[in-house]
């Protein structure tokens, strides 16, 4: 059991143990920028205590060079391509679920369990991905790589319930941490301000540069790509008879390209390094609802796959905030198809 000091893990576990399997928890220590960040000494603690109430045991595996590289690293070096990166989708696949699942299964465990809102079923011999029943906490999206072999060896155990129910077990059962906080947004950013940590640690990254109207001209300076995302409308600094947006990032001139609302969105992305729960994708175009971003609305599309694990979605209406570096995650009814990093 994945455990993290938090009421959704601890349950889980609770739940796990309850239904007669032989639970260990394992706890991960990650890079961040205070060391009491994450995997703090009070989360530790907390995860102690719920361990020693279920009567299991409790490790701790250090992944702070492996967190660093593949998931610090990779979310500075997006920002610098003038992407916006969700930081949770390469900790997903390279550490939590590559690496973690990896090192239980050598240890010989038979699966790997986490707190996530999530549900897997079996349909025709093969897993599939379904959301988890409350929708505001439904994390589905941010475990769209997910393939056979890994759903296989996984378990969400409170997929099934609602926060509100899982707090209440919680305390029924007299965990220390049924009334804890929610987790915090970018776990190795020490005050959720990612501007200053891109200043701080990649001051290359943020250049002021021009802001430019569709036409190419001049309108105003802006202060460093990073602090921006398409769709964007406060700090732009611009006085307009109308409101401007952030429309496109061109890093290549360092330049912020804004325009007004008529001029904000489109129909089509094209995303990359596609993957698909089923392991392979449909033959040919399939009608969808995707999500553009974790907390985005569900949009009637087209998914058409692509070679070289590629694929285009076409919206039936335009959308004002398609953005590349984050994911687009296909869905038909309540599974999940796959998904890809939206790359323009």
């Amino acid at each position: 059991m994945a455990m993290s000091g938090g009421v959704d893990s601890s349950v889980a576990a609770a739940l796990l143990v309850e239904q007669g399997y032989d639970v260990a928890g394992v706890m991960l220590h990650l890079w961040a920028e205070d060391e009491n960040r994450c995997c703090s000494p009070q989360a530790v603690e907390d995860a102690r205590a719920v361990a020693e109430r279920l009567g299991i045991e409790l490790s701790l595996v250090d992944y702070e060079a492996e967190f660093r590289s593949c998931v610090v690293d990779y979310f500075i070096a997006e920002y610098g391509r003038g992407r916006t990166p969700n930081p949770c989708l390469a900790c997903n696949k390279q550490i939590r679920f590559g690496r973690l699942l990896r090192h239980v299964r050598e240890l010989g465990a038979e699966f790997l369990a986490t707190g996530h809102y999530a549900r897997i079923t079996e349909i025709d011999g093969a897993c599939r991905l379904q959301k988890g029943l409350e929708a505001q906490k439904d994390q589905s999206y941010v475990l769209y790589m997910l393939g056979q072999e890994e759903l296989r060896r996984l378990r969400f155990p409170v997929g099934g319930y609602r926060k509100a129910q899982v707090r209440e077990m919680a305390r029924e059962r007299g965990l220390p941490v049924a009334d804890k906080d929610e987790s915090m947004e970018i776990c190795f950013v020490t005050d959720d301000d990612y501007r200053r940590f891109l200043r701080e640690h990649a001051p290359q990254s943020v250049r002021p540069g021009p802001i430019l109207d569709t036409s190419g001209q001049e309108i105003g300076r802006h202060k460093g790509l990073p602090y921006y995302t398409v769709g964007q409308r406060r700090g732009l600094g611009i006085a307009a008879p109308e409101a401007l947006y952030v429309l496109q990032l061109d890093v290549s001139r360092n330049a912020l390209i804004a325009g007004t609302a008529r001029e904000l969105g489109q129909r089509n992305l094209l995303a990359d390094e596609v993957s698909y729960v089923c392991g392979s994708p449909p033959e040919g175009p399939v009608r969808v609802q995707a999500k553009i971003r974790y907390r985005a609305r569900l949009a009637d599309a087209t998914w058409t796959p692509l070679a070289g694990k590629r694929a285009k979605v076409a919206f039936d209406e335009p959308l004002r905030d398609i953005t590349p570096g984050q994911a687009v995650v296909a869905y038909q009814d309540d599974l999940v198809l796959g998904g890809g990093i939206i790359s323009e």
